[in-house]
């Protein structure tokens, strides 16, 4: 009876916590945006990502033209603005809005060729909400969390109930897309459908920077026992292949375009990482050598871990922190903190049991998302007596904590790992002391 009633209560707060998230969004953070954007004479027209990867797929596929041509990019910025930008206006943005994906992303856009943009980006916004929820119980699988199911329905509707999420929803982005396959990709792994895994890992690509850390480890892994997991490579690799061989048969000099691409968008639009936003440049380099070496080492050191083992749990939470902290901070790129937030909930007890840092690593992880969630839901209930223009100045409220969530998470995943790897004798003498010290001050 206890249990039915917590699990109700799980699920009512989870219901409280996704009505606040999406009327502030929809009612306060909305209005707010739009009032700054006209104020500041911001060119405004649909505003969405998706919509660079659908004009692109449209022209390659039905009149043969240039992915990255400067034509094209000028007829995305008419979409996306509402005009063409123009370097002498100050008020316009510095983000030109080109096309920067793989040119075999176009394929999966294929089917919305012939439907109206609006139509398309109705659908997106559905379809990748829909991907979020999906790769909830599957980054579960992947990190040997199996909880009741009223759990991981409030979990979901968490996991679709924040800042990344609405972004997401606003901007049709295809990070949850990829962060789906990703989570597919493990999913199979840990049920033993290596060619399936493979297969879904090389459909990640059309998102490097969000794939390229997990790709890396997934191969280590295989190749760490080749009699036995060479299928994941092998499909990986003639996926792969298949792909790229396909878009050079409609554009024979794509890649070029796309390297092309990368480099100006390096230089307009790729944001710093958390830690050269937070750190000066002769602190946040340093940083980040000692977190790539130490990812590297635990990578090698673990790449004969079983799936579904803690080992293999533990290394995917690092990977996946360690790639939001890495890229620029797009919000809609923390959706890839999934595993490492389900990671730390299955892991409680244990972490209860490891050293005070960790524990409060861990803590500040949970204020983060409720701090998150609490303002969210203050602000959505001021805006049923208030107008947005009211609230304009403590709109933006809830995403205070957005910047420090990745790296509280990642440090508490470090933690972890660090005392998984200490000698057993270190960790109960540690132990010990704590128990010992908690007597004395009772």
């Amino acid at each position: 009876m206890k249990m039915s009633v917590r699990s109700g209560l799980v699920v009512a707060a989870s219901l409280l916590v996704s009505f606040g998230v999406w009327r502030w969004a929809n009612h306060v953070l909305v209005p707010v945006y739009t009032a700054n954007a006209m104020a500041r004479g911001r060119p405004i027209g649909n505003n969405s990502d998706l919509y660079p990867v659908w004009l692109t797929t449209v022209e390659v596929l039905l009149q043969g033209r240039t992915a990255y041509s400067r034509q094209l990019t000028s007829d995305i910025q008419k979409g996306f603005y509402g005009r063409e930008l123009d370097p002498r206006k100050s008020a316009d943005p510095t983000n030109l809005q080109a096309f920067v994906y793989p040119l075999y992303v176009v394929f999966l856009l294929a089917p919305t060729v012939t439907l109206p943009f609006a139509n398309v980006a109705e659908i997106f916004r559905w379809l990748l909400l829909i991907c979020t929820a999906c790769s909830v119980p599957l980054w579960m699988h992947a990190v040997g969390f199996h909880p009741r199911r009223l759990f991981t329905a409030s979990a979901i509707m968490l996991a679709v109930s924040n800042f990344p999420a609405v972004m997401e929803d606003r901007q049709q982005n295809l990070s949850a897309l990829v962060v789906l396959l990703l989570a597919c990709s493990v999913a199979a792994t840990v049920r033993h459908w290596l060619t399936l895994s493979g297969f879904f890992m090389a459909l990640s690509t059309i998102k490097p920077q969000l794939s390229v850390l997990l790709i890396a480890w997934m191969l280590l892994w295989a190749m760490s026992d080749w009699k036995e997991r060479r299928r994941l490579v092998w499909s990986f690799v003639i996926t792969w292949l298949i792909l790229l061989a396909a878009a050079t048969a409609i554009s024979p000099h794509w890649m070029e375009g796309f390297w092309a691409a990368i480099q100006a968008y390096r230089s307009y639009a790729m944001g710093p990482s958390v830690f050269q936003m937070l750190l000066p440049p002769i602190l946040a380099i340093p940083v980040i050598a000692m977190l790539l070496v130490f990812v590297g080492v635990t990578c090698w050191q673990w790449r004969k871990a079983q799936p579904g083992s803690n080992q293999f749990a533990w290394t995917l939470a690092l990977l996946v922190a360690a790639t939001v902290t890495l890229t620029a901070q797009a919000p809609h790129y923390q959706l890839l903190l999934l595993p490492a937030l389900l990671g730390l909930v299955a892991s409680a007890d244990a972490i209860r049991r490891m050293g005070f840092l960790v524990r409060a690593l861990t803590k500040a992880t949970w204020a983060c998302l409720l701090w998150q969630w609490g303002a969210a839901l203050a602000l959505a209930l001021c805006s049923i007596f208030e107008p947005a223009s009211r609230l304009r100045m403590v709109a933006e409220l809830p995403i205070y904590t957005l910047l420090a969530l990745p790296v509280v998470t990642l440090f508490a995943v470090v933690g972890a790992v660090l005392w998984m790897q200490l000698p057993r004798h270190i960790v109960k003498s540690e132990i010990d002391r704590e128990v010992c010290l908690m007597r004395t001050a009772s």
